[in-house]
């Protein structure tokens, strides 16, 4: 969560004023591009989307025959994960390269970059299934929480740390890109690759009931 917030922030604020992984809102800023004949707008939001289903398309076929315990990630899971966080490595090398203030070309070529990272993430978390949750688009995540979760009494503490976590994530790259902005792509990769981590602690000789992402994904599926 906190890396798609990280990601989020740097796309937005830094690219081409677009999400990498939040799709609804790429496609409603198209729309207004469009509407307003802004054709550099145009061209950031397509490549965010198109990076985005390239992302989600590859993943989708390497782990379309994927199958793992309902707690722990398949190791195609983790693979795609893991090239995630490479290519989120390559566009931090290449955006501290050029001090934080890429040009147009290379805008371009890390925006659709990163959203094919997003897209990787997305539909990593789709093939995962009971032992992942969303971790690029949160209205849903939101919407479940209040109407099943508050609204019956049995709120998740998950929730709210997933949300949190995004938010957390977002300041902390917005604050890196205001005092050291080379090194604002950084952040993304650690936190990518700390989740790998924990995963793989997780799913390892040493985990057992209520720990790891087993007893997280039971928490999680309590609230949906």
């Amino acid at each position: 969560m906190a890396a798609s917030g990280a990601v989020e922030t740097i796309s937005f604020t830094a690219l081409d004023r677009v999400f990498a992984g939040v799709m609804t809102s790429n496609l409603a800023l198209l729309g207004m591009a469009v509407g307003r004949a802004q054709g550099s707008a145009v061209t950031g939001a397509v490549l965010a989307l198109g990076g985005f289903g390239l992302g989600a398309g590859v993943t989708a076929g390497l782990t379309r025959r994927a199958s793992s315990p309902p707690a722990h990630w398949s190791g195609r899971v983790t693979a795609c994960l893991a090239g995630e966080a490479a290519l989120l490595g390559a566009g931090a090398g290449v955006w501290a390269a050029l001090g934080g203030t890429p040009g147009e070309s290379a805008r371009n070529a890390l925006q659709f970059g990163a959203a094919a990272a997003m897209g990787i993430q997305a539909a990593a978390m789709v093939a995962a299934g009971r032992s992942a949750a969303p971790t690029t688009y949160l209205t849903g995540t939101l919407a479940t929480y209040i109407v099943k979760g508050v609204g019956a009494g049995r709120p998740s503490r998950w929730v709210p740390a997933r949300l949190g976590a995004m938010s957390v994530g977002a300041g902390i790259c917005m604050a890196v890109l205001r005092t050291a902005p080379a090194w604002a792509g950084v952040l993304p990769v650690a936190l990518v690759a700390c989740a790998l981590l924990a995963a793989r602690a997780a799913s390892g000789p040493g985990s057992g009931p209520g720990r790891g992402p087993a007893s997280w994904s039971r928490l999680t599926r309590r609230s949906r």
